[in-house]
């Protein structure tokens, strides 16, 4: 590979990184606190030993967050399988029906239990799909008040979320006592409704949806899925929207994540819909197809008029949510719910036995019980019980049953009460639906759809699941070479802790001494990250990309208004960025203005100095991806940065191609002052098909404080003594903990030197592909020595122009070939962006190679008019099995051209199930939940 691009002498690496990274930014050599790289075994002893210090007591917290039953059919054959956990979004459809047939279940699963119209492909959180819904009413109300309603008695990281989110974009809360009957203000444009509410108690929120409605303004619904098989649904009710997580359906607690958040709307609000929605479209031939639905409102096209920042989903546990339900069925998931509705009630009855005061008379699963002035004395005693009750005030205590609850615990549990020491009792009654109002009970069937009712034996589920897998794309196929995305190894090693039960079975809130094992390790890796990218103090709570771009615009826009510089409020922003940037600009409260770039994909020197001169009395950051979004290494960074601090400004430098830096330089050294960092790029953490993500957020210590906090966090002081007192951005207090265990490994088995080897690596690759490529397609940007970092830009701009081969044929014709495309027209339109990362060999990067040499061939032959312009096998393309067998072979080339255009596929062929699919009758023809199985006919 060196020899490819001329690069010779002792360290032909070294030689190479030093032509492409500028030696202005480099790194010196230092003592690293990272330790020196442990071999898989050592590894994963320090991980068992971590988790040995942690204590998985019966947790009964509830708070939204509860035990539940992962069917190992599922637990296996999804959350441990690389057909699931590596394959990425589906932007390419025709090679993601499985996962897109998954995600229709769960968009399905969601709208049958709310009773609403649509429902996207899941949400981050709980907390965070409430934040989305009151962004969603502001704009779908015609009310012309900034005053939002909250329950009372809605989750309090919920709350605590909103405040942070709604005093950044000017929204007034206003807190009432829904359920007590406290009146609405006069003027707002949304109600917040928690059905059960925190504290348990249910009620019939339908006067306050109309009292709601009335004002102009939008319902909006927090509900749990699990009452919901029980309760009548928030759409009955009149809701607008709801909002919720689908965390107790089978996906482990994980200390707080990842789960599936849900959002479902009415009809007319689907075009509101943040995030992704899959819906069902068709192929060439008219066969049914699925495919992400209306990505006109997708942050990398509507930038700083997007209406979220969200660009990932939790796909992996959407999908494993929504197997649960396909598993379990209606009368499965209906039976669960009455057994944890049965137990609650029991619970009750022998609390008053007891003597003890039940505050609410109608309740689902969660009980508030009054123990005037001994609440913290009881709990601390059932801690020492092994049971884990909350505390709600110094009079109150919370105790919430969930499916793993036995009759055994509840005996426990009113003991501890003062209820009966010895007790007989049999089998009790699941049938009945416990406390539940008979005037709020469900009446209308849910999961009607076939897909609910077939696959309740393990052997058919576990077929579907295969079936399903098969008809995806996924790492453990071959190469996915998406540029700015690094779709990386995930290492099986790193993956093995994550379904131990001292991490998957942790509450977020469990007590400080409980959770001692993972508390030491998000300190380890808080100062691992925190070395390896020049800052001072990480913190891991947000739980994507996204959010941690917005935790580090907040904690900017904290700073300049801690000293009293309010009027700070202008984020500069190159045209090239991640559209993320802009839309997180915008929902901290700032004001997007677009810098150019020059014609080598860098920012624009004169037009930065301008804009910096002309809001210079209002900068309040700018926002830089480094390398560059053109996948370049920008020579002028450090003048950049310091442009913008010597006019009071911060620099925000985007950590999504870290993958081309670490080890080799720092953004903290290039005059960055906060970043966020891709986990599930970077540092190993598997896409899922579109989530989980991390997204960390790494500040200077001027910065730390203003990092997000929690206000259930275990503890206050973070790595290096950090105090974090900005407001959360995610509904607990650690993000998506349940997988930090892979990022740790990573690193822990990597060291200093093996990450600075991946780099190289990365680095290497691409520049190889580029060079082997550069005579077939034109390489877009490079550095001053010519040379790309992590990824390189093709331009397939003079290929339309001289054959009509488009960029959406290439990539199509690359699934014939047994690829993935590359990153299409980003950032760049009609150009493919390449990242092979540091995780493929020689032989893959050589077959990709191969594959564009024969595609640029193959379009040359169509300018040449060996086959006509709309019948060759690259504006046909993909093709199916079926296409090549099915009638009489019409077309100018031959089915063998079309099928195996290299000689190899014959033994290694991945059949697409789809032609390519017709994206704008999708979206023209909106359909967004199972279709009717004779769709398929």
């Amino acid at each position: 590979m060196l020899r490819a691009l001329g690069v010779e002498g002792e360290e032909p690496v070294e030689a190479l990184m030093r032509q492409a990274v500028p030696a202005s930014i480099l790194s010196p050599a230092s003592t690293s606190v990272i330790p020196a790289a442990a071999s898989e075994a050592e590894a994963l002893a320090e991980l068992r030993a971590l988790a040995n210090r942690n204590t998985v007591n019966r947790a009964m917290i509830g708070l939204g967050y509860y035990g539940t039953f992962t069917p190992s059919v599922i637990q296996r054959n999804v959350l441990e399988n690389p057909s699931w956990y590596t394959a990425y979004t589906p932007y390419q459809p025709e090679i993601s029906q499985g996962r897109l047939e998954a995600l229709i279940n769960f968009q399905t699963m969601v709208t049958d239990l709310t009773g609403l119209t649509t429902a996207n492909a899941s949400m981050l959180d709980e907390s965070t799909a409430v934040a989305e819904g009151m962004l969603l009413a502001r704009r779908a109300s015609k009310a012309k008040t900034p005053v939002f309603v909250v329950d009372a008695d809605a989750l309090p990281q919920t709350r605590a979320l909103l405040r942070t989110r709604a005093e950044a974009v000017g929204i007034e809360l206003v807190e009432r006592d829904l359920a007590g009957g406290e009146e609405l203000p006069a003027e707002l444009f949304g109600v917040f409704v928690q059905y059960p509410g925190a504290s348990g108690r249910v009620w019939d929120p339908t006067a306050v949806i109309e009292a709601a409605h009335l004002a102009g303004g939008i319902a909006l619904v927090a509900a749990d899925l699990l009452a919901l098989t029980l309760l009548r649904s928030p759409g009955v009710m009149g809701a607008d929207v709801a909002v919720g997580t689908t965390q107790r359906f089978g996906v482990p607690m994980g200390f707080g994540g990842p789960h599936a958040g849900y959002m479902a709307v009415r009809a007319g609000l689907e075009r509101q819909l943040p995030g992704r929605l899959v819906g069902v479209s068709q192929d060439a031939v008219g066969y049914p197809a699925y495919r992400l639905s209306l990505q006109t409102r997708e942050q990398h096209i509507r930038r700083e008029k997007a209406t979220s920042n969200i660009c990932t989903a939790q796909v992996l546990l959407a999908v494993m949510a929504s197997m649960y339900a396909v598993y379990h069925g209606p009368d499965g998931l209906r039976a669960i719910g009455r057994e944890v509705a049965s137990n609650a009630a029991l619970l009750r009855d022998w609390l008053v036995e007891a003597g003890a005061e039940v505050v609410h008379d109608a309740f689902f699963d969660t009980l508030n019980v009054r123990v005037a002035g001994g609440a913290a004395a009881l709990v601390e005693k059932a801690h020492r019980a092994g049971i884990l009750l909350r505390l709600v005030d110094a009079d109150t205590v919370g105790v919430a049953v969930d499916e793993t609850t036995t009759v055994t615990d509840l005996h426990r549990v009113a003991v501890l009460f003062g209820g009966k020491e010895e007790r007989v009792f049999g089998r009790v009654d699941g049938g009945s639906t416990g406390a539940l109002p008979t005037g709020l009970l469900r009446e209308d069937e849910y999961l009607t759809h076939p897909v609910f009712h077939v696959h309740h034996s393990e052997t058919a589920m576990m077929r579907y699941l295969k079936r399903l897998a098969d008809r995806d794309y996924a790492l453990d196929r071959g190469m996915i070479p998406l540029g700015s995305c690094t779709m990386k190894l995930n290492a099986a090693t790193e993956m093995a802790a994550i379904s131990w039960p001292e991490f998957a079975q942790l509450h977020p809130f469990a007590p400080a001494e409980d959770v001692e094992g993972s508390l030491a390790m998000i300190d380890q890796l808080e100062a691992w990250l925190a070395e390896v990218t020049g800052y001072d103090a990480v913190s891991l709570q947000p739980n994507a990309g996204s959010q941690g771009e917005l935790a580090g615009l907040l904690a900017i826009r904290g700073y300049h208004h801690a000293n009293g510089e309010t009027e700070r409020d202008v984020c500069l922003i190159p045209s090239s960025a991640h559209g993320t940037n802009a839309a997180s600009a915008v929902l901290a409260g700032m004001k997007v203005v677009v810098v150019a770039t020059d014609e080598l994909g860098n920012v624009d020197l004169d037009d930065l100095r301008a804009k910096i001169e002309k809001h210079a009395e209002s900068l309040a950051a700018l926002m830089i991806t480094y390398p560059s979004t053109h996948g370049v290494y920008e020579e002028q960074v450090v003048q950049i940065t310091s442009a913008v601090h010597d006019a009071g400004g911060q620099v925000y430098v985007d950590g999504a191609n870290l993958n081309a830096l670490l080890g080799y330089a720092r953004f903290g050294d290039l005059g960055g002052d906060v970043s966020h960092l891709n986990l599930h790029k970077t540092f190993a953490i598997p896409h899922g098909g579109g989530g989980p993500g991390i997204g960390p957020v790494a500040a200077k210590a001027h910065l730390a404080p203003h990092l997000p906090g929690h206000p259930q966090a275990q503890r206050d002081v973070h790595a290096g003594g950090h105090v974090f007192e900005g407001g959360p951005v995610s509904g607990a207090p650690y993000g998506s903990a349940g997988v930090l265990p892979i990022s740790w490994a990573y690193v822990r088995m990597m060291g200093a030197e093996g990450l600075r080897d991946a780099t190289a690596a990365a680095v290497l690759s691409a520049n190889y592909v580029a060079a082997r490529l550069a005579d077939h397609y034109p390489v877009l940007y490079t550095g001053e020595q010519g040379r790309v970092a992590h990824e390189c830009i093709l331009d397939l701009r003079p290929l339309k122009e001289s054959t009509g081969i488009t960029v959406d044929d290439v990539a199509k014709r690359l699934i014939d070939f047994g690829f993935h495309a590359p990153t299409m027209s980003f950032p760049v339109p009609g150009t493919l962006m390449v990242e092979p990362t540091e995780s493929e060999d020689l032989d893959e990067l050589e077959r990709f190679v191969e594959a564009m040499i024969m595609i640029k061939a193959e379009a040359d032959a169509v300018a040449a008019g060996r086959w006509p312009a709309d019948d060759n096998p690259l504006v046909n393309a993909p093709h199916t099995a079926e296409s090549l067998i099915s009638g009489g072979w019409t077309h100018a080339y031959t089915r063998e051209e079309a099928a195996y255009p290299v000689r190899a596929l014959v033994a290694t062929k991945y059949w697409p199930p789809v032609r390519r699919i017709d994206q704008a009758y999708g979206d023209r023809n909106l359909v967004c939940a199972c279709p009717p199985v004779e769709a398929f006919a």
